[in-house]
């Protein structure tokens, strides 16, 4: 499998590192919560709890005592519809792929399991060991991705390295899709900048089945394919003999762009179209096949059931019936300027880091290269024709995550509930990763002279800024920069504490709210 190839020691390297991490991630969201629980007790949060509907055994207290604080929040909805489907009409805010999968691993592989452990907590196990394996190849697709896309094997190594550290950790190992969705939409990109068109498609279709900004990822598609006739225009001269065969050209374009586009909207569309049928297709309700006790959590929370009593949803007569947006609107309020209110300052200011993240990486992209921003980088330019692109972050083949990675941003900010920001773009985008990267590549001295022993490093040079020094994108040694700046943090630069500290200090502080019911990102 080339994705985990022996052949390079910077993907072993990743893998190994991502493992580790994981790894820590569960010993530590097993013990850190336990420990805080002594001081603070478990937040009385107004979030979806089901009932559990049969007695536990010795074995489910053990897996809920180990891995409880996985299940936390989302994750509840994710657990409750790999159980029992999509029966109150809230939880159709959440995707189907995720937790089909959840349930057919619970099913299949951990069906031996079946004597020991109730289906609930195998659900429970198979979600964290998916998410576990789903997290290590997220990092593996998005080191290949950045070796393609930077064309500099340290950024897209050291990139990769952060993702195993990434301040959405512990959305990465709890019962959410965003593992998942990472892993699908890194690899959708890196077989996109492969060439194979069709296999991105068919990866982002998936993705989009697993989260709605899923949708968002066709722009990718259209943005390739945009970009080859454009760039193609460019080539020759523009006589008239030519226009049949550019007009046969531009139809080829169209009609596949389209035909990916549908792929990439099908499942959203067939869920959208499975919860209308389900909540506002005729019926005499579902009193006589739901449990009593999730009977009385619908009354008492007033959760809207399939078509109970024969009352439909206001959503199913409008012109689009759109359950999604529905929920979003009535179940969270989400929707322009809505969260603006003097009461979220405090989730503005966990979403503060990554904002500035991201608008600095914005910037510094735009002021790196002006020209190729206002051409929308379809421009052929003579680095392009000579073969000699610019490695590194500002590189032109950038241009399009940056893109991707701003709109999210700036619906994220004025849209959406702003603290899901940082796992927003945590599993959405490369950037978050990559510009991280080059800040430390860039302002960190002992990253400088990667490759060697020494802890100090000769001034660099003012041309290596933005990644224009010949040695910084070298092939560098396969020894983790990370983990060489953290055991050297007395000498590195502020900036590089700062870096460190946001991955760091919200990893770690996510696993202790999080896991204990309390509010985080």
């Amino acid at each position: 499998m080339e994705l985990l190839s022996r052949r390079d020691p910077h993907l072993r390297e990743v893998v190994w590192f991502a493992a580790c991490c994981r790894a820590l991630t569960l010993l530590l969201q097993a013990s850190l919560p336990a420990l805080f629980n002594l001081l603070i007790p478990d937040h009385a949060a107004d979030a979806f709890c089901p009932p559990r509907l049969s007695e536990p055994g010795l074995w489910d207290l053990l897996l809920e005592w180990l891995l409880g604080g996985l299940s936390r929040w989302d994750a509840e909805h994710f657990l409750f519809i790999a159980e029992r489907g999509y029966l109150y009409e809230h939880n159709c805010a959440f995707f189907p792929l995720y937790p089909l999968s959840v349930r057919a691993v619970a099913e299949g592989a951990l069906w031996p399991l079946q004597p020991l452990l109730r289906l609930r907590s195998r659900l429970l196990l198979s979600a964290v060991l998916l998410n576990s394996l789903f997290s290590v190849l997220a990092a593996a697709a998005l080191y290949k991705l950045g070796c393609v896309v930077l064309q500099c094997r340290r950024a897209a190594f050291l990139a990769a390295v952060l993702f195993s550290i990434s301040p959405a950790n512990v959305f990465m190992a709890a019962a959410y899709s965003e593992s998942m969705f990472a892993f699908l939409a890194f690899s959708a990109m890196w077989q996109l900048e492969k060439g194979q068109s069709w296999l991105s498609g068919l990866l982002f279709s998936l993705a989009s089945g697993v989260r709605a900004n899923g949708l968002i990822n066709a722009g990718f598609l259209l943005y390739s394919r945009g970009k080859c006739f454009a760039l193609q225009l460019q080539v020759g001269s523009g006589s008239l003999r030519k226009l049949p065969l550019l007009w046969k050209q531009l139809l080829s374009v169209a009609s596949s762009a389209v035909l990916m586009c549908a792929g990439i909207f099908l499942p959203f569309a067939l869920f959208q179209y499975y919860a209308y049928v389900r909540f506002c297709g005729p019926g005499s309700g579902p009193e006589q096949t739901v449990p009593r006790p999730l009977l009385q959590l619908a009354l008492d929370k007033g959760y809207r059931l399939a078509a109970l009593n024969g009352v439909k949803p206001p959503w199913c007569s409008q012109r689009f019936p759109v359950v999604y947006s529905h929920i979003q609107d009535a179940y969270w309020n989400v929707g322009f300027l809505r969260y603006f209110e003097l009461r979220q300052i405090p989730n503005f200011l966990l979403a503060l880091p990554v904002t500035l993240l991201g608008s600095w990486a914005a910037w510094t992209y735009v002021v790196a290269d002006p020209r190729h921003c206002l051409t929308l980088g379809l421009e052929r330019r003579k680095t392009e024709e000579e073969g000699k692109p610019r490695a590194g972050f500002c590189c032109p083949a950038v241009f399009v995550y940056m893109v991707h990675a701003t709109v999210l941003l700036v619906f994220g900010f004025f849209c959406m509930h702003v603290q899901v920001l940082t796992r927003f773009l945590g599993s959405s985008s490369p950037i978050l990763y990559w510009f991280s990267a080059h800040l430390l590549q860039e302002y960190e001295p002992l990253l400088w002279s990667e490759g060697t022993d020494n802890q100090t490093a000769a001034p660099r040079p003012e041309k290596s800024r933005l990644g224009k020094s010949p040695v910084s994108c070298g092939k560098g040694t396969s020894e983790n920069p990370v983990v060489r700046l953290l055991m050297n943090c007395r000498l590195i630069t502020p900036l590089s504490r700062c870096v460190l500290g946001f991955f760091l200090s919200y990893w770690l502080l996510g696993l202790i709210l999080h896991c204990n019911f309390l509010p985080w990102t």
